[in-house]
């Protein structure tokens, strides 16, 4: 479904008439939010600042503190699932407030985790994660990027790389960038899992913060730049909303 066509939108309404006055306070906060910034990655920061004020768990999509945990663990145990070792260095884009990152830091060997964000907000909640579980022995590096061309980064480093629900907050433009560096910091035979929100018709947005592609344009994408993708079939039969897929950067 084309969740920004007025049809859907009216008929949504009527059906959830709740949810209609907290969809108009979001509309006006981005619409005020996108006047005062220059790009999508300004904007987005934006969004995080005021959302982490009001609640860092609910900021990364938790709506409590129950759901921050279990899609943090989720993650935690299809990485592992899929080959996540301990002796692995691991870069996560959009690492949030260390949802999933707290528990890729604990099975990390110390100084292997790399977790970066475009907000400084919530990094600033992760290093309040990491004192709550103890984490600061692991050495975990958090930092705060404007973009997400990773220049600060040295060539072939990681083992793995991590972005959940970061593409489905991200225009194409934004998505390409990623795809077009990525690569630089990837081992051969490194790979890079993100989720996405899928859509098998017309590719929409909602808000300019929610952004449905199709499979094959993000397959397509990706491949311009060397890397190879595959749908995570099995991910999709876990509890979120969300699609996956995995790229490897083929090994020399």
């Amino acid at each position: 479904m084309n969740r920004n066509n007025p049809i859907h939108q009216l008929r949504y309404a009527w059906r959830n008439p709740h949810k209609i006055a907290p969809h108009l306070r979001r509309l006006t906060r981005d619409t005020w939010l996108r006047l005062r910034t220059r790009d999508h990655v300004s904007y987005y920061r934006a969004v995080m600042r005021s959302d982490t004020a009001r609640d860092p768990e609910g900021a990364v999509g938790s709506k409590s503190h129950q759901r921050w945990i279990a899609l943090g663990r989720m993650q935690f145990d299809y990485l592992v699932e899929h080959g996540l070792r301990p002796d692995m260095r691991m870069l996560e884009i959009g690492c949030g407030n260390l949802r999933a990152g707290r528990l890729f830091i604990d099975h990390l060997h110390a100084g292997n985790y790399y977790g970066i964000d475009i907000s400084p907000d919530i990094l600033m909640s992760a290093q309040q994660v990491l004192a709550e579980y103890d984490l600061r022995a692991k050495l975990p590096h958090l930092t705060p990027v404007r973009d997400l061309r990773l220049e600060f980064l040295p060539d072939e480093t990681f083992d793995v790389v991590h972005a959940h629900s970061v593409f489905s907050h991200s225009p194409l433009p934004v998505i390409e960038e990623c795809f077009a560096h990525v690569g630089r910091v990837m081992r051969p035979g490194a790979w890079f899992d993100f989720t996405f929100d899928r859509t098998e018709g017309r590719e929409h947005q909602v808000l300019r913060e929610d952004f449905y592609y199709r499979t094959e344009t993000l397959l397509d994408l990706a491949a311009r730049h060397g890397l190879a993708g595959r749908f995570m079939d099995d991910w999709e039969k876990l509890p979120h909303k969300q699609s996956k897929i995995r790229l490897t950067r083929p090994a020399a």
